[in-house]
């Protein structure tokens, strides 16, 4: 079993402190425009500090619970994918000199990243990227130099959303693994757990003294008060089945009457890795940039193929989405595509609930955990 320690609020602040004197750029969660977002972190202070977020289909809202507390929030609109798989970068340039030749150079994406305060189900939607842009056929190299650089400080969950059903997804509320350090947060501070070497090397520096039993007690009450939180679910049994077996049901005609093809469900998902290149020429007709973005399965360009659009209309996308992040992606990664992060139930407009949906294709209705 792992040693724990106390780690303070002051030591937190030396532990960012340590970080970027190791040259690594330290990304925090932070309150911007009404929701928590991860930005340049440089002080405690600018931690989310007595916020909580309150979520339900197609809401999310921030208010004020326990000054005392940085981390007594659930999730914001996005966390670890928007930093190793930018929504937009270039990937070369091409630029043509005097003589009219051209010349290709590939912009370098490498930098040392620490981030500070995801959660346990961004942690999870990470190992599923690992899965798509480094362990198959085919590597991404800008996604993997990032990913070998990162340093990640995972903070467990005390606090559940409505939205929130990762104990169903093949999650939880507390990090098992994946991370360099990983922090509960109780009273004034931290239990804190070291996994790496690198980790360890810093707690050399912090001078923290091992939790005590009373401390330990109390983080272990505050990640099941995150477990006790959950009440949507995913239906037990074969879901790829289900899906296969489904995709003539009439559910499909009733949420595409809904959806609006807006593609905020694959923007916000933490896994969700669809994308298109294009070139961006320069108004001097002497360079362009080629340049990668994010894309999405529910426009109508993504399933352009050869002079035809494969994916006309509503029905087709909405159901191309949950059948892959819950079926097919088990054929081509070994695991679901969805964490049960609830940020797709959050940030659809009109409030499409994925547990409702595939729980009306099998005719369960979803209850509490």
């Amino acid at each position: 079993m792992q040693e724990t320690y106390f780690l303070n609020y002051m030591k937190l602040q030396e532990l960012i402190t340590l970080l970027r004197a190791d040259h690594f750029q330290t990304i925090g969660p932070q309150v911007r425009d009404g929701v928590i977002v991860y930005d340049e972190l440089d002080a405690i202070e600018q931690l989310p500090w007595g916020v909580r977020d309150h979520q339900n289909q197609g809401y999310y809202q921030l208010k004020q619970h326990d000054k005392t507390k940085a981390f007594s929030w659930a999730n914001g609109p996005a966390a670890v994918k928007p930093e190793l798989f930018k929504p937009k970068e270039t990937l070369w340039q091409v630029s043509r000199n005097e003589q009219g030749q051209l010349t290709f150079v590939p912009v370098e994406a490498h930098s040392k990243l620490a981030l500070l305060g995801i959660r346990p189900c961004d942690l999870h939607a990470l190992k599923i990227q690992d899965l798509v842009f480094i362990e198959s056929d085919f590597q991404d190299q800008r996604y993997q130099s990032r990913r070998q650089s990162l340093f990640l400080v995972v903070v467990n969950c005390s606090y559940s959303s409505n939205n929130c059903f990762c104990l169903t997804a093949g999650g939880h509320p507390q990090a098992d693994s994946g991370y360099d350090i990983a922090l509960t947060e109780i009273e004034a501070g931290f239990v804190a757990t070291f996994a790496s070497q690198s980790a360890r090397s810093l707690l050399s520096q912090l001078d923290l003294s091992p939790t005590s039993l009373e401390q330990k007690e109390v983080a272990n009450r505050n990640i099941q008060q995150a477990i006790q939180g959950q009440t949507k679910r995913l239906p037990e049994g074969d879901l790829p089945q289900l899906l296969a077996n489904s995709l003539e049901h009439p559910r499909w005609h009733q949420v595409a009457s809904r959806c609006l093809s807006c593609g905020n469900c694959t923007q916000v998902c933490p896994t969700c890795f669809c994308h298109r290149e294009k070139d961006e020429p320069a108004l001097d007709e002497q360079h362009s940039d080629h340049v990668r973005e994010w894309d999405s399965c529910f426009t109508e360009d993504h399933s352009y193929i050869h002079g035809m659009v494969v994916r006309k209309t509503t029905l087709p996308r909405y159901r191309q989405w949950l059948t892959h992040k819950l079926g097919t992606w088990h054929q081509q990664f070994g695991t679901s595509g969805c964490v049960g992060c609830g940020r797709c139930i959050s940030w659809c407009p009109v409030g499409i609930d994925l547990t409702e949906e595939i729980a009306a294709l099998g005719e369960e209705t979803p209850h509490a955990v």
